[in-house]
C-alpha cells in the first residue's frame, strides 16, 4: 500500500510536468519550468526508497530526495521572489545556491561519511524500508536552509501583499499555499505519520498549484498579447481587465493618458478612481452589450484619443477585455479642416491646399502606423522599410538605370509606407499569431495585398495625382509577388512585375530578416545578405542585385544606428 501511495505520487507528478510541456511559452519564470523537473525526480526517489531491500539502495534513493532542501526550497523560493517583481541580489541567489550544492555534495557521499548521517543502518520496520540514523552536522544545515528559503518566500509575500499594488493578490495567495503545505508536511507531518512521507504529496500539489498560476500569468503578462516593445513604449496605449472588469495590467502609454491607473491594484475591481469607472468601465459594458460599439472618441487635456475596445486573447481564447488608446488629436484637426474648408477656401486655398496634403500624408502613416501596431512585429517596419527603399532608389537613380525619374523615386519612396496597409483587414488571430502559420491561415495573410491595392485605390483616387496613386497601388498589390512567378497574389514573373513593386520587395525583405520579431531573433547582416543573393534570380529581380550590393553599406550602416539610438 505504501509503494502504491509513492507510485500514485510519482505519475501525478510526471502527468502534471507533462500538462506544464503543453502550457509553457517563452515567457514563463526559468524557475517554474525546474519546479516541474525537479519534482518527478524527488519522487522517483520515493518511489525507490519504498522499495529498496539493502541499505545500499536505501541510500541511493535517499541521495535523490536531498534534492528537496537543496534545490527545491531554493528554486521555489526564486519563483515567488520572480512572481512578485521582487529582484534578489545575486550574490544572495549565488550563496544559497552554493550552500544547497554543497550540502547535496555531502549527501551523495552518505554512507562513507558521517557529514549527513554520524552512523546508518538498514531494516525493514512492519515490512517498511527504514534506515536508523544518526544526524550528522551537515544535515542541521539542511534544515536550516530549508527554513530559511521558506522565510525569505513568506517574507517577499507579505512585502508584495503590503506594497506592491502591481502584483495580484490572488497570484500571492496561490502562492503561499504551496509554499505552507510543503513546510508543514515537511517538518510536522512525518512527527504525526512515521509510517510515510507526507512531502511528496504536498510537491504534487505544489505542481497544480502552479499550472493554476501559469494559466492566470497569461492574463497578467500583458507581453504575451501584443510586442512587447510596443507595450512598454509605443504610440498604442494598451490596458487590460477579466470578464468581471478587474483591472489586469496597462503599459506606460496609458499610464500617461491616465494617471489613475496608477492607482489601481491588480486583479482588484477598478471602482477606486471615480474616471476609470466613468470612461473605462462605461465602455466595456457597452461593448459588452453591444460588440458595434467598440470605437469611442475620448477628449482630455486638449488632445483627442480614439479608444478601441476589444476582447483579451490567449491562443485565439477570449479571456477578458483590452482597451487601445491612439492619440487622434491630428485626425481630428484634419476633419475639422474639411468641415471649415469651404468658408475659407477663397483667401487661403494655396496654403491650405498644401495644409490638406500634408494632413493626408499624416492619416496614411497614420494609417499605416495603425495597421503596423496590430501586427506580429517588433514596430518601426514602415519607417525602416521606407528608409531601405530610399536607400536602394538612389543607387539606381545614380546609375540612371530603368528610366527612374526623381519625381518616380520621390513618389515610391512615399508610397512604401503603405505598402501593407491591406493587412488591416486581416483577422488579428491571423495576423498577430506568434508562429508559423497553417496554410489555410496563410491563405487569409495573402490576401492584404490584393486587398491593400483596393483601399490604396479608393484612397488616393482623386486626391493624389495618378502616377503617385498607380505606383502605391502597385506597391501594395505587387511586394510579394517572385520573379520566378512562384509569389502572390497574382503570381506574376519577371518583368511583368512593376519595377516598383521587385525594389520593395528587397527593403520589405531585408528588414524582416534583419529585425526581431516576437516570433523569432534578428539575423546578423551575413545571414541577411546571404538569403538575399540567394534569392537573385528566384525572388528578386538579379538586374537590380548591383544596386543592392551598392547599397549594402548604407543599410547596415542604417540598422546600426537604429541599435545604437534603441541602445
Amino acid at each position: 500500500m505504501i509503494t502504491l501511495y509513492y507510485d500514485l505520487l510519482f505519475a501525478l507528478s510526471l502527468a502534471l510536468m507533462i500538462a506544464y510541456v503543453f502550457m509553457w511559452h517563452k515567457h514563463l519564470d526559468i524557475h517554474i519550468t525546474l519546479v516541474f523537473v525537479l519534482v518527478p525526480v524527488i519522487n522517483l526517489g520515493h518511489c525507490l526508497f519504498s522499495r529498496a531491500e539493502s541499505l545500499e539502495a536505501a541510500l541511493m534513493a535517499t541521495k535523490l530526495t536531498y534534492i528537496t532542501g537543496c534545490y527545491l526550497s531554493p528554486i521555489i523560493m526564486f519563483s515567488v521572489f520572480g512572481l512578485c517583481h521582487i529582484i534578489l541580489p545575486r550574490w544572495l541567489r549565488a550563496a544559497i545556491l552554493g550552500a544547497g550544492s554543497a550540502i547535496f555534495l555531502c549527501a551523495l557521499g552518505m554512507g562513507r561519511n558521517t557529514l549527513i548521517y554520524k552512523s546508518v543502518s538498514f531494516q525493514p520496520v512492519d515490512g517498511v524500508p527504514t534506515l536508523i540514523k544518526e544526524y550528522g552536522p551537515v544535515h542541521t544545515a539542511y534544515y536550516a536552509l530549508i527554513f530559511c528559503c521558506f522565510l525569505l518566500s513568506i517574507g517577499a509575500m507579505i512585502y508584495s501583499y503590503v506594497r506592491k499594488k502591481q502584483v495580484s493578490r490572488k497570484l500571492i495567495y496561490l502562492l503561499f499555499l504551496p509554499v505552507a503545505i510543503s513546510m508543514a508536511c515537511f517538518f510536522i507531518g512525518r512527527r504525526l505519520i512515521r509510517e510515510i512521507e507526507l512531502a511528496p504529496s504536498a510537491y504534487v500539489v505544489a505542481m497544480a498549484v502552479y499550472l493554476v498560476i501559469v494559466h492566470r500569468m497569461c492574463m497578467y503578462d500583458i507581453t504575451d498579447t501584443a510586442i512587447e516593445s510596443l507595450v512598454q513604449t509605443g504610440d498604442t496605449g494598451l490596458v487590460s481587465f477579466d470578464f468581471k472588469l478587474n483591472y489586469l495590467a496597462s503599459n506606460g502609454t496609458a499610464k500617461a493618458v491616465f494617471p489613475e491607473l496608477l492607482e489601481l491594484t491588480v486583479d482588484r475591481p477598478a471602482l477606486g478612481s471615480a474616471l476609470i469607472r466613468d470612461t473605462m468601465l462605461t465602455w466595456l459594458k457597452d461593448f459588452r452589450q453591444d460588440e458595434s460599439k467598440s470605437q469611442v472618441l475620448y477628449e482630455r487635456n486638449g488632445r483627442f484619443y480614439m479608444i478601441q475596445a476589444g476582447y483579451l486573447l490567449d491562443d485565439y481564447r477570449k479571456r477578458g477585455y483590452q482597451l487601445f488608446i491612439t492619440d487622434d488629436t491630428a485626425d481630428r484637426q484634419y476633419i475639422n479642416l474639411l468641415s471649415n474648408f469651404n468658408t475659407e477656401l477663397k483667401s487661403e486655398v494655396a496654403d491650405k491646399t498644401a495644409h490638406i496634403v500634408e494632413m493626408h500624408d499624416k492619416l496614411i502613416l497614420g494609417m499605416a502606423t495603425m495597421v503596423e501596431s496590430r501586427d506580429n512585429s517588433t514596430g518601426g517596419h514602415i519607417r525602416r522599410t521606407s528608409e531601405g527603399v530610399r536607400l536602394l532608389t538612389a543607387r539606381i537613380r545614380s546609375d540612371g538605370a530603368f528610366g527612374l525619374t526623381d519625381e518616380f523615386c520621390k513618389n515610391l519612396i512615399k508610397a512604401a509606407p503603405m505598402h501593407d496597409l491591406g493587412k488591416i483587414a486581416v483577422d488579428d488571430a491571423v495576423l498577430r499569431k506568434p508562429g508559423r502559420f497553417t496554410p489555410e491561415e496563410f491563405e487569409k495573410m495573402k490576401a492584404h495585398a490584393a486587398e491593400g491595392a483596393r483601399i490604396v485605390r479608393e484612397i488616393l483616387t482623386g486626391v493624389e495625382d495618378d502616377e503617385f496613386r498607380q505606383i502605391a497601388e502597385n506597391v501594395a498589390h505587387y511586394h510579394h509577388e517572385r520573379w520566378d512567378g512562384s509569389g502572390y497574389p497574382e503570381r506574376l514573373k519577371g518583368e511583368e512585375i512593376p519595377i516598383e513593386a521587385r525594389i520593395m520587395a528587397i527593403a520589405d525583405v531585408y528588414d524582416a530578416l534583419v529585425s526581431k520579431r516576437v516570433y523569432k531573433e534578428s539575423m546578423s547582416f551575413e545571414q541577411a545578405h546571404a538569403i538575399i543573393m540567394d534569392g537573385m534570380g528566384r525572388h528578386f529581380d538579379e538586374q537590380l542585385k548591383p544596386y543592392y550590393l551598392a547599397a549594402k553599406p548604407d543599410l547596415e550602416a542604417y540598422y546600426v544606428s537604429l541599435e545604437s539610438q534603441a541602445g
